[in-house]
């Protein structure tokens, strides 16, 4: 799976061809979920509290990128790197 993005020890990757709806999956030490990307919220599994804040900020600020990167995957393209939380 690409990885598109890691910060603070959070990885954010997305599968190519992977089903509706639009999605990204976060691992977190031991923790993994799985987050639609408009509207970003949780749909599969669990995040500590702080790492969810995080996801939850970044994947605002960067729904452009997230949706575009979607397509592409959408076409079994690789998904392009997305810049972390500053």
């Amino acid at each position: 799976m690409p990885r598109i993005c890691e910060f603070y020890g959070i990885i954010v990757s997305m599968y190519r061809s992977d089903h509706a709806p639009p999605h990204f999956h976060v691992r977190y030490g031991e923790y993994k979920a799985v987050y639609t990307i408009a509207p970003v919220g949780i749909i599969k599994g669990r995040l500590p509290k702080r790492a969810h804040g995080l996801i939850v900020e970044w994947a605002g600020r960067r729904q452009a990128d997230l949706k575009g990167n979607w397509a592409r995957a959408q076409r079994h393209d690789d998904p392009q790197r997305i810049p972390p939380l500053d």
